[in-house]
């Protein structure tokens, strides 16, 4: 590294650091008292409160760090535009592809440790927070476990088996419940594509029960709805079923692989698949824009100006991201498309901005 590369990384390092501490602790204070009531209503200890929000640190740095990305290049080359060090430099020669290769290497990096901790740290952490919430401080029944890509749980004499769990649809995919006597012989077996709850109870449809009585053959009865006792409700279920951000990338496309094969809609979950990889070159398309501002807001109208526009439009990503998604998700686009999208629209923005500062 040159003299000038150590100059700038020092600064935009110090920077991101800077404004990556206190989005965190901005973020903390304002989780903390949207949750303060909960906490209090069921009388979580100091330790549960403090564990909770360490367990979240991981995913809001993960979200946070394209917005720091941006942020720190905005200000970096602000102060040195201010200053008048990118006249300077431009002056004895130096290009802006040279200049901002520094920041463009740590948004490369900060790509792969955005993608490391999705995948490996993350979701393990996201699993602990939501346990801590809803059994540890909620005091909700640890009624089940998501297995092989599946969810298992024991009430009574009956072993239940769901293969995918929508709480937001109130419905239940993939249903099959096994009736044992008090010897743990199986009685009989309930397999229905699908549970859905009616504000009262769960009611299964298109049902296949199988009753084994005596030596004879089991009988065999098929019935368009049955109602069935499930103690839990559709919120009880977030507990156990796992969410994609719970699950990183290679999970994820694992379970997406499993529901295709069994004949279940996966267009959910792959719109999060492709959204995981998306995300993660987010921050270096932030950062183009972050290094073209203040190059663009020195000729047109002060610093200042140049880095509120750079914010609005950093910080527009997660509106539109969010909203593509939803269409993915909906089956309205493509999973491909709704997750990479935004992504296409605002890096051929950034080398646009990018290209036209240069000159």
């Amino acid at each position: 590294m040159t003299v000038l590369d150590r100059y700038i990384s020092r600064e935009f390092v110090l920077t991101f650091a800077f404004v990556l501490l206190a989005f965190l602790c901005l973020y903390m204070v304002v989780d903390f008292f949207e949750r303060i009531r909960m906490f209090l209503s069921n009388h979580a200890t100091l330790r549960q409160i403090v564990s909770y929000h360490l367990y979240t640190v991981p995913s809001v740095t993960a979200m946070m760090m394209p917005a720091c990305v941006l942020l720190a290049a905005l200000i970096t080359f602000g102060l040195l535009s201010r200053n008048h060090e990118i006249v300077a430099m431009r002056a004895n020669g130096i290009s802006l592809y040279r200049i901002a290769l520094p920041v463009t290497a740590f948004a490369i990096v900060a790509c792969a440790v955005n993608f490391l901790l999705n995948e490996f740290v993350t979701p393990a952490a996201n699993r602990r927070a939501e346990y801590i919430k809803y059994v540890e401080v909620q005091k909700k029944k640890e009624w089940g476990a998501f297995k092989e890509n599946q969810i298992w749980y024991k009430s009574g004499n009956a072993v239940y088996n769901f293969k995918l769990v929508s709480p937001s649809e109130n419905r239940i995919q993939g249903v099959t419940i096994h009736h044992l006597d008090a010897g743990f012989s199986l009685v009989s077996r309930i397999d229905a594509r699908e549970a859905r709850w009616t504000g009262e109870r769960w009611e299964l449809r298109d049902v296949l029960r199988t009753t084994f009585a005596g030596p004879d053959f089991p009988s065999i009865e098929r019935l368009p709805a049955l109602p069935v006792e499930i103690a839990e409700r559709p919120e009880d279920l977030q507990a156990v079923q796992k969410s994609a951000d719970q699950m990183g990338f290679r999970e994820l496309r694992d379970y997406i692989g499993k529901l295709r094969r069994e004949g279940y809609d996966a267009t959910r979950y792959e719109t999060d698949l492709h959204g995981k990889i998306a995300f993660v070159f987010v921050s270096l398309i932030l950062a183009l824009i972050g290094v073209a501002f203040p190059m663009r807001s020195e000729r047109s109208g002060g610093i200042a100006q140049g880095i509120g526009i750079g914010v609005v439009i950093g910080f527009s990503y997660w509106i539109v991201f969010a909203f593509m998604l939803s269409l993915g998700r909906s089956g309205t686009l493509p999973p491909l498309a709704a997750a990479w999208a935004t992504n296409v629209i605002l890096g051929i923005a950034a080398v646009v901005m990018f290209r036209k500062a240069n000159q």
